[in-house]
């Protein structure tokens, strides 16, 4: 098997060629080829591969621990993204994708977030429904030097219901109840990867920066998110029915355009559970 990668841009992005559903298992070294490559461009897409959902999560074991917590579907390991209700209970909470997240800011317990995340579509919707994303190291990297040390110290506030709040502004009582019931996490803004990279940890769930004014931390948050997905930063994937798309969590922030509620759009989700904090 011969894997070819094109680059999409400088940002965030890549053409993965050269391989089908069954050589990802029994190729060894793909595996190794996924995970690099996705150190290196950060968002890896494979057009038309026609993943089953099985191969899907076997292959993901081949990149580390997967979450298997029920995902509304009979296969292990998958998770369903529909809006549809009689597919997905949960489907409420998916309209905060619509905005721009790192998967894994806000856990229940202490987890760490997603390594990465693989993502396949079943069906797509008619109009929007694409996925957007962005590299937050080169965001890092884009700094200036003064700007590296004023963000060094600076920590965060996380929450599930800053993200919820962008979608829905005036919450029942029964709605805030349950966002508050999920846990507020710290972060460092910029996070410090043991692989010696910086990036830096932004997105919906940022509630406010600790011991800065309300105002200027919201500034300055929304600043920061500005910069890390300015147009020409951005990789914006539209699907097609069978394409598979994985990407680094650690690195990337992502977001779905808005689509219809009762879309027929549906993707079948893997998670690689994550092996660092933010730190």
């Amino acid at each position: 098997m011969t894997i070819t990668i094109d680059r999409f841009s400088e940002g965030v992005g890549a053409a993965v060629t050269g391989v089908d559903r069954a050589q990802l298992l029994a190729d060894h070294a793909a595996a190794a080829t996924v995970l690099a490559a996705l150190e290196e461009y950060g968002v890896l897409v494979f057009r038309g591969l026609h993943l089953d959902p099985e191969t899907q999560v076997a292959f993901c074991r081949k990149l580390g621990e997967i979450d298997t917590e029920p995902g509304h579907h009979p296969v292990e390991g998958i998770y369903r993204v529909s809006l549809d209700t009689t597919k997905n209970s949960s489907a409420n909470y998916l309209r905060a994708t619509f905005d721009w997240h790192i998967d894994g800011c806000t856990p229940q317990d202490d987890a760490y977030p997603q390594m990465a995340t693989m993502l396949s579509a079943k069906a797509v919707a008619a109009t929007g429904g694409e996925t957007e994303f962005a590299s937050t190291y080169k965001a890092y990297d884009d700094l200036t030097e003064s700007e590296r040390t004023r963000l060094a110290s600076l920590r965060v506030v996380h929450s599930l219901e800053a993200s919820q709040r962008l979608v829905t502004a005036e919450p029942t009582p029964e709605q805030l109840a349950a966002w508050r019931g999920r846990p507020s996490k710290e972060h460092p803004l910029v996070w410090s990867h043991k692989s010696g990279r910086r990036s830096l940890v932004l997105g919906a769930s940022t509630d406010h920066v600790v011991g800065m004014d309300p105002g200027e931390s919201r500034a300055l948050l929304d600043d920061l998110l500005r910069r890390c997905t300015a147009p020409d930063r951005v990789y914006r994937h539209e699907w097609s029915v069978g394409d598979t798309v994985i990407w680094d969590n650690r690195g990337v922030i992502h977001r779905a355009a808005p689509y219809a509620a009762n879309s027929p759009r549906e993707m079948l989700r893997t998670t690689v559970l994550g092996d660092e904090p933010i730190r």
